[in-house]
């Protein structure tokens, strides 16, 4: 294992661009998972590991041949680490752009738009994961799937789950070859109450923390939902939202 000591060691410069730049990333190709749970989530689904970056004080699991291990002391670990209170590892990923499918065979699917929080993409995509949907689509506005405030709040639905990055007309396409209805998270005319949905198939539609869904994803939506609340409510944080539409679409199959 290699030993580091500088916080100006060009490794540590590399992670901290990592953590802080969507274009450096996409232009290297890699991501930051900040944790041990990151790291084993990621070796048990496949992901390509590069590094692994690790205080003394930490046991790492059984690595895959090739991949560089290095041991920090606490003090480099902190100038590195995204994370307030670092937890002792961080590993370097192969990003894994998913192209468009052809055809959506699954049931259920996500839909996020401009969904700007790192911290509700992630927690959508792990909800997503636990309760049956087949897939999330990101359109554009929301925050990098690959953002470490994302990969933290998948809890490795990262690695679990297919999530795409589309244009509202091309997944609007995909969804007419696909026999999918596109229900929005919104009120108009024809908004109907979330419990009394057809889930069977469909792709649901949530909108950004502050303004909801765009008028363009508004007037590409098959139907709009709403969620029952206290008319003191006005809406609900973009997360929970897709939780309750997710959990309805779960019990009813």
């Amino acid at each position: 294992m290699e030993m580091i000591t500088s916080r100006s060691n060009p490794l540590c410069t590399h992670l901290r661009k990592l953590s802080a730049s969507g274009a450096y990333r996409r232009r290297c190709g890699e991501f930051l998972c900040d944790s041990p749970k990151l790291l084993t989530e990621a070796l048990a689904h496949g992901a390509a590991v590069h590094t692994v970056v690790a205080t003394p004080s930490v046991t790492l699991p059984p690595l895959p041949e090739g991949v560089r291990t290095v041991q920090v002391p606490e003090d480099v670990m902190a100038s590195v680490s995204p994370a307030q209170t670092p937890q002792g590892v961080l590993s370097v990923c192969a990003m894994t752009p998913q192209p468009m499918p052809a055809r959506l065979e699954g049931a259920v699917y996500m839909v996020l738009d401009g969904v700007q929080d790192p911290g509700n993409v992630g927690t959508i995509l792990r909800t997503a994961d636990a309760l049956g949907a087949d897939g999330v689509f990101l359109l554009p506005g929301c925050a990098d799937l690959y953002n470490p405030k994302t990969v933290r709040a998948t809890m490795g639905a990262v690695f679990r789950l297919s999530a795409w990055t589309a244009e509202p007309q091309a997944l609007r396409e995909l969804l007419d070859a696909s026999g999918i209805p596109l229900y929005g998270a919104a009120l108009r005319e024809d908004t109907v109450d979330a419990r009394n949905v057809d889930y069977a198939r469909c792709a649901l539609a949530i909108g950004s923390e502050g303004r909801g869904l765009s008028e363009t994803m508004l007037s590409l939506c098959d139907r709009t939902i709403r969620i029952p609340m206290r008319a003191r409510c006005e809406s609900l944080n973009a997360a929970a939202a897709a939780t309750v539409l997710l959990w309805e679409a779960a019990r009813g199959r």
